[in-house]
């Protein structure tokens, strides 16, 4: 046993301490692939609770981003198509069926004036496909003229992508507003308006416009979370092993080796 373990350890101290290196950072790496996964499923659990709540109506009174957020809400109102962004590089919420690849497009942002108040509402419509060819030719969508009712959930932000950069040049209002990311903030100080402290993701209730509302549910992502956690803690068993059988190896040609002498 000595000899065994002076073989594998006393004599391969360099490989030993690399082995448990390559292990403890696999380990660690799996570990946190799966609190990440348990955290996007917690997260969608919180979020149907907040859903199956009574939905709210921001017509009614003023709501805080605290009060409003992740909860169902109705709006009645009628938009303002002259102030709509439409924020880029944003992938297809949920890929057609059978279809891996991700499509990249744009979500319409649209101010709704509401009925009955004095205020603005945000609305995210939904995803169009965008034009590869062209990028500031904006896919058709169909944008109600009278006052409407439209039902979504709320949100502080439509999501974020990376940009590069802060500053932005100035708007020119001839030309539709095609940016990376909403500012919602910085949308009310430029219009001067009084608007909602949230923005609503409108939900699909058949409406033919132009536009996609099939979201994908929080918890996507969890499988994929999963499958890196299997193959980091893969790597560590490989890691194990490699350093056991070179080192049983090294062990059996000394054994071998010391019988001829």
């Amino acid at each position: 046993m000595n000899n065994l373990f002076t073989a594998l350890i006393a004599k391969r101290i360099v490989a030993t301490v690399s082995a448990l290196l390559v292990i403890a950072i696999a380990c660690a790496a799996g570990i946190w692939q799966l609190s990440r996964a348990e955290d996007k499923i917690v997260l969608a659990a919180h979020l149907l609770a907040r859903q199956q709540m009574p939905i709210l109506s921001v017509n009614s009174s003023s709501l805080t981003l605290e009060d409003a957020s992740e909860r169902r809400m109705i709006a009645r109102g009628q938009y303002i198509p002259e102030a709509a962004i439409w924020l880029d590089n944003r992938p297809r919420p949920m890929p057609p069926a059978g279809s891996t690849a991700s499509q990249s497009g744009f979500f319409l942002m649209m101010p709704l004036r509401l009925e009955g108040r004095n205020e603005v509402l945000w609305v995210n419509r939904g995803w169009a496909p965008r034009n590869s060819a062209d990028r500031e030719l904006l896919p058709p969508v169909k944008t109600p003229a009278n006052v409407v009712n439209i039902e979504g959930i709320v949100f502080a932000h439509p999501g974020k992508v990376y940009a590069l950069g802060e500053s932005k040049p100035p708007i020119d209002t001839g030309k539709p507003r095609i940016e990376q990311n909403f500012d919602l903030v910085g949308e009310g100080r430029l219009r001067a308006w009084s608007q909602s402290p949230f923005i609503l993701r409108e939900i699909d209730t058949g409406i033919d416009d132009g536009l996609l509302r099939e979201w994908a549910p929080l918890t996507t992502g969890v499988d994929r979370h999963y499958a890196y956690a299997f193959q980091w803690f893969a790597l560590a068993v490989a890691g194990f092993l490699f350093w056991l059988i070179t080192g049983l190896r090294q062990y059996r040609r000394q054994d071998v080796n010391g019988d001829q002498e």
